[in-house]
């Protein structure tokens, strides 16, 4: 059976969606999507940046995301075909872990807790495939790179890109 590693934040749930919606609710000022190359912090006011990346740390941030369309269905699915980990390198921010935990056996309840792997770097994971949004995580995987389509990385190059979870089914559930 192939193993398929898959990213949490902006491949699964949706971080940068919750922000720019709290951030448009506290600030009402626009979010520069044209700037978010590497990261989508910089589409912030830069006076504005060290109050979203503090936001990040809070307690509660990871545990009310939005989930990605279609990736409940379709990791349904591919959890019946593959050997699936979810892998977070989530310990940056320390609150997330338990807020991560519990966000997925709410959404994805049909993956077990030896299923999720939450990390500090994701260097020691190995499989067939990896679905990530950082070229960072991809870099060093020795399996099928597949860079899920985000604000910060719609300038990179070299990955098989995956747009949305409709396409990752083409991929995996053909």
């Amino acid at each position: 059976m192939e193993r398929v590693i898959i990213d949490m934040d902006e491949v699964i749930a949706d971080p940068m969606g919750a922000m720019i919606t709290w951030y448009n609710k506290e600030y009402g000022l626009p979010v520069e999507y044209s700037k978010m190359k590497g990261s989508w912090l910089l589409g912030f006011p830069e006076e504005h940046q060290k109050l979203i990346r503090e936001r990040l740390y809070e307690p509660g941030f990871f545990r009310d995301l939005p989930v990605m369309k279609d990736s409940v269905d379709v990791l349904k699915e591919m959890n019946k075909r593959y050997e699936i980990f979810i892998v977070s390198a989530a310990m940056e921010f320390p609150n997330s872990l338990k807020d991560k935990y519990d966000w997925l056996m709410e959404h994805f309840p049909f993956f077990t807790w030896k299923q999720l792997v939450l990390s500090g770097e994701k260097r020691m994971v190995f499989g067939d495939h990896m679905i990530d949004d950082h070229v960072r995580h991809l870099q060093h995987f020795n399996g099928r790179k597949h860079l899920f389509t985000a604000a910060h990385n719609k300038d990179e190059t070299g990955y098989e890109r995956l747009n949305n979870w409709e396409e990752a089914a083409s991929v995996f559930l053909k």
